[in-house]
């Protein structure tokens, strides 16, 4: 009997298409794959490769929202889990993985100290939270331990040094000393203990936002967009730096 991850892919080749968000025939991101060389890889170091570059090359912080194109969230640079998953499935299809979008809400004290003062009073008590399930050696593995940034998680280390049980500044994990975050063909997190709703999993990012939304809206998504993320990423900014 095939198990679920062979079931779906043969029945939903969906899960390597693009869409809006999922954008990778953009240039930019096929210069990228063809300049990378990930697509001569073996699967296993296939998906490492991509996933150890959004893990690490698009640093942790705030874009203006969730529902961005792949494209434009390597066009800044910077994700949280959002627009990195939207970044990794791009890329993952980009290269003939198979993977899908899960979602879900976190608990708002997740973000506490990563996101401070008005940004965090202006947060809903439960956030729009995802990661992404990737077909590999006939299962579904979740990626979720990309969203902060290798440097970005040292500093915390070094702030509160072996810590097992921790939740704030972007993580919750059952041990933030070693919070198993590597691709090591298993599942990664980093936040997974701070997930509140369960939406269950989407071939997309845009399947998901149509039915769910994201997080603000009217005049706090202005606020936000303009004025706020930009001192949240300074924040951030100051905890990679380990800036206390």
């Amino acid at each position: 009997m095939p198990n679920e991850a062979e079931t779906t892919m043969d029945a939903q080749p969906r899960l390597l298409q693009p869409t809006r968000l999922l954008d990778f025939t953009h240039p930019a991101i096929e210069a990228l794959v063809q300049e990378r060389g990930w697509r001569q890889l073996p699967t296993h170091d296939r998906i490492g490769a991509v996933y150890d570059f959004v893990r690490n090359e698009i640093a942790f912080g705030y874009n203006e929202g969730d529902e961005l194109p792949a494209s434009a969230v390597l066009a800044d640079g910077i994700g949280q889990c959002n627009t990195k998953s939207a970044l990794l499935m791009a890329l993952l299809r980009a290269v003939g993985i198979p993977c899908r979008f899960h979602g879900f809400t976190i608990d708002k004290p997740l973000q506490k100290g990563a996101i401070t003062g008005l940004a965090y009073a202006l947060a809903p008590q439960r956030i729009i939270h995802s990661w992404v399930e990737v077909a590999y050696d006939g299962r579904w593995v979740n990626l979720e331990g990309f969203i902060l940034d290798a440097a970005y998680l040292a500093s915390l280390q070094r702030r509160f040094p072996n810590r097992q049980r921790f939740c704030g500044y972007g993580a919750a994990t059952p041990d933030l000393s070693a919070p198993g975050v590597e691709w090591r063909g298993e599942d990664t997190h980093i936040q997974k203990e701070g997930i509140a709703d369960d939406f269950g999993t989407f071939d997309s990012p845009d399947e998901f936002y149509a039915r769910h939304g994201s997080n603000l809206s009217g005049v706090e998504r202005w606020l936000y967009q303009r004025v706020i993320r930009h001192g949240m990423n300074r924040n951030v900014a100051r905890v990679r730096a380990s800036k206390w």
